[in-house]
């Protein structure tokens, strides 16, 4: 496990993954759900306290706390990119918060639910190959990655996809690890109640913990 990263366990007192409130109000979900119909400046104008109030604080409440354990952390912003994009709509239709060094942890927030997660997301080109370089030489790298996939599974966490339909360029088609090998993120995301607590949120993060080890170790360089 990463060095400075708590073993799990039961929580400590005053521990603030073992609180029971509620991460976001109905109000947060509720703004997703107008913003969807009313996507504009005027409209977010008009309800930016909403914002500040019911979907920013609390996420960057949970970026405080995930940076302890994790690293690096940042609420994402919610303006659009839209210098390329048809689609000029100029507000993201979710909130989201990510902490970590390679790859991270993340919750979203939308009219849609509460979803958390973690892993690499995006990796690198060099990330990638080195991965499944990693992956290719089924060894014990292979089999620990395999084993993590089967345990987010089990535990009701999905893949991030997309997956290539064969395999990457340069390796074989028919190796044992195809499946591995076919994976272009490495990342377990799971879905919560609207009324989740921050101890729901640490079980997800606690379940991906191998992930995020697996790719610091295998998809990083050695320094």
């Amino acid at each position: 496990m990463t060095a400075g990263r708590p073993a799990a366990g039961s929580a400590a007192p005053g521990d603030p993954f073992a609180s029971d409130e509620r991460l976001f109000g109905p109000e947060a979900f509720a703004f997703y759900v107008e913003l969807e119909a009313h996507n504009s400046r005027d409209w977010w104008q008009a309800h930016r306290a909403d914002y500040e109030r019911h979907v920013r604080l609390p996420l960057e409440r949970l970026a405080a706390i995930a940076g302890e354990r994790y690293g690096p952390a940042k609420v994402f912003r919610p303006n659009r990119d839209v210098r390329f994009s048809a689609d000029k709509s100029p507000y993201k239709l979710n909130g989201a918060m990510t902490a970590g060094r390679v790859g991270g942890v993340y919750v979203s927030v939308s009219a849609e639910g509460l979803h958390a997660g973690g892993g690499l997301y995006e990796p690198s080109r060099a990330q990638l190959q080195r991965a499944r370089e990693a992956i290719a030489a089924d060894g014990p790298a292979a089999a620990e990655l395999d084993a993590i996939v089967r345990s987010l599974e089990e535990r009701g966490l999905e893949l991030a996809g997309p997956f290539l339909k064969t395999a990457p360029r340069g390796f074989d088609r028919e190796h044992p690890r195809i499946e591995l090998l076919r994976m272009t993120h490495f990342a377990g995301l799971g879905t919560l109640p609207p009324e989740a607590t921050m101890g729901d949120v640490d079980r997800v993060w606690r379940a991906v913990e191998p992930l995020l080890d697996w790719v610091e170790t295998h998809a990083e360089p050695s320094i």
